[in-house]
């Protein structure tokens, strides 16, 4: 009888990189074949897989995989029923709407709507985020006052629905900042920094929605106590190189007559691990955890009271407490 293994699913494409990162910082080693969509990881009792990150939240809904990583923007438009466990503070992206820049009386959705109404026009907004973008349009008061409780016309290449055709959603499968203004007059994408937006002469009008890398989980799954164990497990490996990033450990000499003014101001997960140097009365060496952001303000306080010191990146911090008592 084979050994029961908990099905894992990581996104392919934009996330990927960043995402076999994380695991390998975590401790897993990840091995690739070209163009294979499971790739060999170093526990047995995992089952890795690699998909699109569009179809891994509904994937997961329907139990064909039990953990996943995926970005939050497709847990929303996909409104898969899953847990999700943690966010995991990468795969940062704005969900934005944007324009012409030609555009110049256009700065926001409300102006869009009045400027395309009042010339009996439609607006075609083209994206990959139907549901998102039509919950958000629908929210805006200036379309509330033109077009009341109306859901916009969503066109696909396989289907037509809606009440409202002044306002026309149409699906894009990819490149969508190429639209404007031929086949569509605004656009809502996703953007890390807004670079591919500009380079197609284009403006963000509107912030609809921040996301990130999550990870989520079957719900059914959750329940079955070796697994719910086994994803315990995966959380406490993620989540402390979640964590990781964010920290430094920093190792210094210090004489014992700088050791309490030192620690009033030395930030630290715990008390600092103070020892006695070897061979020099009167020194001792100190090293602790800190945050990454705390560093550069403690220079000035290091440089006065410490000396040798050695700053690493920390690997891991791992939330053992946690993520026992965490419920899931």
């Amino acid at each position: 009888m084979n050994a029961p293994k908990l099905k894992f699913v990581i996104p392919k494409g934009s996330l990927q990189d960043a995402t076999l990162q994380l695991l390998e910082q975590a401790g897993y080693s990840i091995k690739a074949v070209e163009r294979s969509y499971r790739p060999w990881i170093n526990d047995p009792e995992i089952s890795l897989k690699l998909l699109r990150p569009q179809e891994i939240p509904t994937l997961i809904q329907e139990g064909a995989h039990e953990l996943g990583i995926a970005g939050k923007d497709w847990v929303d438009e996909t409104g898969a029923d899953v847990k999700i466990l943690s966010e995991l503070d990468y795969g940062k992206v704005s969900i934005v709407m944007a324009v012409p820049n030609s555009w110049e009386k256009i700065n926001n959705l409300s102006e869009l709507i009045r400027e395309f109404s009042s010339n009996g026009k439609p607006i075609r907004i083209a994206t990959e985020y139907i549901n998102i973008s039509s919950r958000y349009i629908m929210e805006n008061k200036e379309y509330q006052k033109h077009y009341g409780n109306k859901t916009p016309e969503v066109i696909t290449p396989w289907s037509r629905y809606g009440q409202n055709p002044n306002v026309k959603i149409m699906l894009s499968f990819g490149a969508t900042e190429a639209k404007p203004p031929e086949d569509a007059d605004a656009i809502v994408d996703n953007t890390e920094t807004g670079t591919t937006l500009k380079s197609n002469e284009l403006k963000i009008i509107e912030v609809l929605y921040q996301s990130q890398a999550v990870l989520i989980a079957n719900k059914k799954t959750l329940k079955e106590k070796w697994k719910e164990e086994k994803i315990r497990d995966v959380m406490t490996l993620i989540l402390g190189a979640v964590e990781a990033r964010k920290k430094l450990h920093i190792f210094m000499n210090v004489k014992e007559e700088n050791i309490e003014a030192l620690l009033e101001q030395l930030p630290a997960l715990k008390r600092p691990t103070i020892s006695p140097l070897a061979g020099a009365e009167g020194w001792f060496a100190l090293n602790t955890v800190i945050a990454k952001e705390d560093l550069i303000k403690l220079i000035p306080i290091l440089r006065k009271l410490a000396q040798g010191i050695v700053v690493h990146p920390v690997r891991q911090v791992l939330p053992l407490e946690e993520i026992e008592n965490k419920k899931i």
